[in-house]
Protein backbone atom coordinates (compact mmCIF):
# COMPACT_ATOMS: atom_id res chain seq x y z
CA UNK A 1 0.00 0.00 0.00
CA UNK A 2 0.86 3.72 -0.49
CA UNK A 3 1.71 6.17 2.26
CA UNK A 4 -2.14 7.79 1.42
CA UNK A 5 -3.47 4.10 2.12
CA UNK A 6 -1.83 3.23 5.45
CA UNK A 7 0.37 -0.12 5.83
CA UNK A 8 -0.19 -3.12 7.60
CA UNK A 9 2.78 -4.06 9.85
CA UNK A 10 3.58 -7.97 10.63
CA UNK A 11 1.99 -8.25 13.77
CA UNK A 12 -1.39 -7.42 12.04
CA UNK A 13 -1.91 -4.23 13.27
CA UNK A 14 -2.50 -1.89 10.73
CA UNK A 15 -0.59 2.02 10.53
CA UNK A 16 -3.28 4.62 9.44
CA UNK A 17 -2.42 6.13 6.66
CA UNK A 18 -1.85 10.86 6.85
CA UNK A 19 -4.45 12.59 7.94
CA UNK A 20 -5.90 15.30 6.35
CA UNK A 21 -4.07 18.36 6.61
CA UNK A 22 -6.99 21.04 7.51
CA UNK A 23 -7.73 21.68 11.21
CA UNK A 24 -11.58 21.52 11.46
CA UNK A 25 -11.36 18.51 10.45
CA UNK A 26 -8.16 16.07 11.48
CA UNK A 27 -9.89 14.47 13.93
CA UNK A 28 -12.67 13.10 12.31
CA UNK A 29 -10.73 12.27 9.18
CA UNK A 30 -8.58 10.35 11.74
CA UNK A 31 -11.78 8.60 13.26
CA UNK A 32 -13.29 7.85 9.84
CA UNK A 33 -9.50 6.00 8.80
CA UNK A 34 -9.47 4.08 12.16
CA UNK A 35 -12.90 2.94 12.13
CA UNK A 36 -12.70 1.97 8.31
CA UNK A 37 -9.22 0.01 8.78
CA UNK A 38 -10.46 -2.06 11.69
CA UNK A 39 -13.91 -2.71 9.91
CA UNK A 40 -11.97 -4.26 7.11
CA UNK A 41 -9.00 -6.06 9.00
CA UNK A 42 -11.93 -8.77 9.44
CA UNK A 43 -11.52 -9.67 5.63
CA UNK A 44 -8.47 -11.34 4.29
CA UNK A 45 -5.94 -8.03 3.17
CA UNK A 46 -3.75 -11.15 1.49
CA UNK A 47 -6.60 -11.46 -1.04
CA UNK A 48 -5.48 -9.21 -4.09
CA UNK A 49 -9.17 -8.40 -4.85
CA UNK A 50 -9.76 -7.16 -1.09
CA UNK A 51 -6.30 -4.99 -1.24
CA UNK A 52 -7.31 -3.92 -3.91
CA UNK A 53 -10.44 -2.54 -2.79
CA UNK A 54 -9.00 -1.04 0.22
CA UNK A 55 -6.53 1.08 -2.27
CA UNK A 56 -9.52 2.26 -4.20
CA UNK A 57 -11.14 3.51 -1.19
CA UNK A 58 -8.74 5.92 -0.12
CA UNK A 59 -7.97 6.89 -3.78
CA UNK A 60 -11.73 7.76 -4.60
CA UNK A 61 -12.38 9.77 -1.65
CA UNK A 62 -8.88 11.59 -2.42
CA UNK A 63 -10.58 12.35 -5.75
CA UNK A 64 -13.82 13.36 -4.35
CA UNK A 65 -12.08 16.01 -2.27
CA UNK A 66 -10.01 17.30 -5.15
CA UNK A 67 -13.29 17.88 -7.19
CA UNK A 68 -15.50 18.77 -4.57
CA UNK A 69 -12.37 21.89 -4.08
CA UNK A 70 -12.27 22.54 -7.67
CA UNK A 71 -15.67 23.74 -7.53
CA UNK A 72 -15.59 25.75 -4.95
CA UNK A 73 -17.20 23.74 -2.09
CA UNK A 74 -16.27 24.94 1.73
CA UNK A 75 -14.53 22.47 4.23
CA UNK A 76 -17.30 20.93 5.37
CA UNK A 77 -19.12 19.99 1.78
CA UNK A 78 -15.12 18.88 0.94
CA UNK A 79 -15.12 16.75 3.84
CA UNK A 80 -18.41 15.39 3.37
CA UNK A 81 -17.57 14.58 -0.24
CA UNK A 82 -14.56 12.63 0.91
CA UNK A 83 -16.59 10.60 3.79
CA UNK A 84 -19.08 9.44 1.02
CA UNK A 85 -15.41 8.39 -0.58
CA UNK A 86 -14.45 6.63 2.17
CA UNK A 87 -17.69 4.80 2.25
CA UNK A 88 -19.15 4.24 -0.65
CA UNK A 89 -17.69 0.48 -1.46
CA UNK A 90 -18.13 -0.80 1.83
CA UNK A 91 -19.97 -3.66 0.50
CA UNK A 92 -17.28 -4.78 -1.93
CA UNK A 93 -15.28 -6.60 0.77
CA UNK A 94 -18.57 -8.54 1.81
CA UNK A 95 -19.17 -9.05 -2.16
CA UNK A 96 -15.66 -10.58 -2.34
CA UNK A 97 -15.99 -12.70 0.96
CA UNK A 98 -19.63 -14.21 0.53
CA UNK A 99 -19.29 -14.44 -3.76
CA UNK A 100 -15.34 -14.09 -4.15
CA UNK A 101 -16.23 -11.75 -7.38
CA UNK A 102 -16.82 -7.89 -7.59
CA UNK A 103 -18.95 -8.82 -10.82
CA UNK A 104 -22.87 -7.34 -9.33
CA UNK A 105 -24.75 -9.56 -12.01
CA UNK A 106 -22.88 -13.06 -10.69
CA UNK A 107 -23.62 -12.34 -6.95
CA UNK A 108 -25.16 -8.70 -5.49
CA UNK A 109 -25.73 -5.29 -6.31
CA UNK A 110 -22.65 -4.44 -4.22
CA UNK A 111 -23.61 -0.43 -3.68
CA UNK A 112 -27.27 -1.60 -2.10
CA UNK A 113 -25.34 -3.99 0.01
CA UNK A 114 -23.36 -1.55 1.33
CA UNK A 115 -26.00 1.08 2.35
CA UNK A 116 -27.85 -1.58 4.32
CA UNK A 117 -24.42 -2.22 6.05
CA UNK A 118 -24.00 1.22 6.89
CA UNK A 119 -28.05 2.32 7.39
CA UNK A 120 -29.25 -1.21 8.36
CA UNK A 121 -30.05 -3.08 11.73
CA UNK A 122 -26.35 -3.02 12.68
CA UNK A 123 -26.03 1.27 11.58
CA UNK A 124 -22.27 0.71 10.81
CA UNK A 125 -22.65 4.37 9.80
CA UNK A 126 -22.26 5.91 13.94
CA UNK A 127 -18.68 4.26 13.51
CA UNK A 128 -18.07 7.09 11.01
CA UNK A 129 -20.05 9.78 11.69
CA UNK A 130 -22.27 11.37 14.61
CA UNK A 131 -23.76 13.68 11.91
CA UNK A 132 -27.36 12.18 11.43
CA UNK A 133 -28.21 14.91 9.44
CA UNK A 134 -26.34 14.03 6.63
CA UNK A 135 -27.62 10.04 6.92
CA UNK A 136 -29.89 10.74 3.91
CA UNK A 137 -27.69 11.97 1.73
CA UNK A 138 -25.06 9.53 2.29
CA UNK A 139 -26.99 6.35 1.97
CA UNK A 140 -28.62 8.08 -1.55
CA UNK A 141 -24.79 8.63 -3.01
CA UNK A 142 -23.94 5.38 -2.18
CA UNK A 143 -27.25 4.22 -3.12
CA UNK A 144 -26.82 5.96 -6.71
CA UNK A 145 -22.85 5.05 -7.48
CA UNK A 146 -22.96 2.60 -9.70
CA UNK A 147 -26.28 3.29 -11.15
CA UNK A 148 -26.57 3.80 -15.12
CA UNK A 149 -28.51 7.05 -14.60
CA UNK A 150 -29.12 8.90 -11.57
CA UNK A 151 -32.44 8.44 -10.20
CA UNK A 152 -35.16 11.18 -11.29
CA UNK A 153 -36.28 14.25 -8.63
CA UNK A 154 -33.05 13.98 -6.89
CA UNK A 155 -32.69 17.47 -4.86
CA UNK A 156 -29.74 19.82 -6.61
CA UNK A 157 -27.49 19.26 -3.18
CA UNK A 158 -27.59 15.32 -3.51
CA UNK A 159 -27.28 15.24 -7.44
CA UNK A 160 -24.14 17.32 -6.74
CA UNK A 161 -22.64 14.99 -4.20
CA UNK A 162 -23.82 11.72 -6.48
CA UNK A 163 -21.65 13.25 -9.13
CA UNK A 164 -18.93 13.72 -7.00
CA UNK A 165 -18.67 10.51 -6.36
CA UNK A 166 -19.70 9.37 -9.48
CA UNK A 167 -16.89 10.78 -11.14
CA UNK A 168 -14.14 9.89 -8.82
CA UNK A 169 -14.92 6.84 -8.70
CA UNK A 170 -15.10 6.64 -12.71
CA UNK A 171 -11.76 8.45 -12.50
CA UNK A 172 -9.95 5.88 -10.15
CA UNK A 173 -11.46 2.38 -12.04
CA UNK A 174 -9.58 3.56 -15.30
CA UNK A 175 -6.45 2.99 -13.12
CA UNK A 176 -7.78 -0.22 -11.52
CA UNK A 177 -8.32 -1.36 -15.08
CA UNK A 178 -5.38 -1.22 -15.92
CA UNK A 179 -2.87 -2.08 -13.05
CA UNK A 180 -5.01 -5.25 -12.09
CA UNK A 181 -4.34 -8.48 -13.66
CA UNK A 182 -7.31 -9.50 -16.06
CA UNK A 183 -7.91 -12.64 -13.53
CA UNK A 184 -8.61 -10.61 -10.66
CA UNK A 185 -10.79 -8.20 -12.15
CA UNK A 186 -12.52 -10.68 -14.58
CA UNK A 187 -11.73 -13.61 -13.64
CA UNK A 188 -9.74 -14.83 -17.08
CA UNK A 189 -6.32 -15.02 -18.98
CA UNK A 190 -4.54 -11.96 -19.99
CA UNK A 191 -3.99 -14.10 -23.40
CA UNK A 192 -7.95 -14.82 -23.56
CA UNK A 193 -8.73 -11.01 -22.80
CA UNK A 194 -6.40 -10.06 -25.12
CA UNK A 195 -7.78 -12.32 -28.15
CA UNK A 196 -11.62 -11.29 -27.37
CA UNK A 197 -13.28 -9.09 -30.09
CA UNK A 198 -15.66 -6.24 -29.38
CA UNK A 199 -19.35 -6.22 -30.07
CA UNK A 200 -21.02 -3.85 -32.76
CA UNK A 201 -23.57 -2.98 -30.14
CA UNK A 202 -20.86 -1.66 -27.75
CA UNK A 203 -19.40 -0.02 -30.46
CA UNK A 204 -22.83 1.64 -31.47
CA UNK A 205 -23.06 3.67 -28.27
CA UNK A 206 -19.45 4.48 -28.21
CA UNK A 207 -20.34 6.67 -31.27
CA UNK A 208 -22.84 8.66 -29.78
CA UNK A 209 -20.33 9.14 -26.60
CA UNK A 210 -22.67 7.61 -24.40
CA UNK A 211 -21.51 5.09 -21.24
CA UNK A 212 -21.67 1.36 -22.54
CA UNK A 213 -24.60 -0.12 -21.20
CA UNK A 214 -24.50 -3.10 -19.31
CA UNK A 215 -26.73 -5.17 -21.59
CA UNK A 216 -24.85 -4.96 -24.70
CA UNK A 217 -21.63 -6.04 -23.05
CA UNK A 218 -20.92 -9.52 -24.06
CA UNK A 219 -16.76 -9.87 -24.12
CA UNK A 220 -13.83 -9.04 -22.17
CA UNK A 221 -12.64 -6.65 -25.15
CA UNK A 222 -15.92 -5.57 -24.81
CA UNK A 223 -15.56 -4.40 -20.71
CA UNK A 224 -12.56 -2.86 -20.90
CA UNK A 225 -14.44 -0.60 -23.92
CA UNK A 226 -17.23 0.02 -21.34
CA UNK A 227 -15.02 0.73 -18.52
CA UNK A 228 -12.78 3.39 -21.05
CA UNK A 229 -16.37 4.84 -22.25
CA UNK A 230 -17.02 6.16 -18.42
CA UNK A 231 -15.49 9.24 -19.47
CA UNK A 232 -18.41 10.20 -21.42
CA UNK A 233 -20.25 10.25 -18.60
CA UNK A 234 -18.12 12.43 -16.25
CA UNK A 235 -19.89 15.83 -15.03
CA UNK A 236 -17.02 18.13 -13.79
CA UNK A 237 -14.18 19.94 -16.02
CA UNK A 238 -11.73 18.73 -13.14
CA UNK A 239 -12.66 15.32 -13.37
CA UNK A 240 -12.30 15.30 -16.92
CA UNK A 241 -8.42 16.79 -17.25
CA UNK A 242 -7.80 14.29 -14.28
CA UNK A 243 -8.39 11.66 -16.14
CA UNK A 244 -6.65 12.30 -18.81
CA UNK A 245 -3.32 13.58 -16.38
CA UNK A 246 -3.31 10.22 -14.32
CA UNK A 247 -2.75 8.59 -18.32
CA UNK A 248 -4.42 5.30 -17.24
CA UNK A 249 -7.09 6.15 -19.84
CA UNK A 250 -4.31 6.27 -22.54
CA UNK A 251 -2.36 3.04 -21.22
CA UNK A 252 -6.17 1.28 -21.68
CA UNK A 253 -6.18 2.27 -24.98
CA UNK A 254 -2.70 0.66 -25.93
CA UNK A 255 -3.33 -3.00 -25.05
CA UNK A 256 -1.98 -4.52 -27.40
CA UNK A 257 -5.19 -6.87 -28.54
CA UNK A 258 -4.91 -10.06 -30.83
CA UNK A 259 -8.18 -9.40 -32.67
CA UNK A 260 -7.86 -6.76 -35.51
CA UNK A 261 -11.51 -5.60 -34.91
CA UNK A 262 -10.11 -4.75 -31.12
CA UNK A 263 -7.20 -3.09 -32.40
CA UNK A 264 -9.35 -1.21 -34.88
CA UNK A 265 -12.07 -0.06 -32.21
CA UNK A 266 -9.41 0.78 -29.97
CA UNK A 267 -7.92 3.42 -32.43
CA UNK A 268 -11.33 5.15 -32.89
CA UNK A 269 -11.85 5.14 -29.82
CA UNK A 270 -9.04 6.97 -29.31
CA UNK A 271 -9.69 9.59 -31.94
CA UNK A 272 -13.13 9.97 -30.76
CA UNK A 273 -11.67 10.74 -26.92
CA UNK A 274 -8.71 12.68 -28.00
CA UNK A 275 -6.84 10.99 -25.45
CA UNK A 276 -2.80 10.71 -25.83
Amino acid sequence: MTKSEGTRQGDGSFVLPACRRDKRTVPLSCHVKQNFAAYVSDYDADDPKIALKIKHTYRVADLSDEIARSIGLGEEDVYLAWLIGMLHDIGRFEQVKRYGTYIDSESVDHAQLGADILFGEGRLIEKFTDDRKTDSLIETAIRQHNRFMLTEGLDDRTRMFCDILRDADKIDILRVNYETPMEEIYNTSREEFLASAVSSEVMEQVRQHITVTRDVIKTYADHLIGHIALVFGLVYPRSRELAKEQGYLDKLLSHPMKDPGAREALEEIRGIIGAG
